[in-house]
């Protein structure tokens, strides 16, 4: 989870303590509104630094495809 505390405060500029807040309100909210199976591993995959790689390079390219897809 740090991994992914340190890119929001890298792309955005603000606060380590804002950027865990943000992150903590995320996680909880994703655990709560997924299905079971995939909520209960929130925890699990953002302590895995490879899959937190992979889900920045998947959330990229989505970001990217949406991007073009508005033009």
């Amino acid at each position: 989870m740090n991994e992914l505390v340190n890119l929001i405060v890298k792309k955005t500029g603000i606060p380590v303590a804002t950027a865990q807040t943000i992150v903590k309100i995320v996680v909880n909210y994703l655990k709560k509104k997924l299905p079971a199976p995939i909520g209960t591993k929130i925890d699990l995959i953002l302590a895995n630094d490879a899959a937190v790689k992979k889900a920045e390079n998947v959330l990229g390219s989505l970001a990217s495809t949406l991007k073009k897809k508005k033009r």
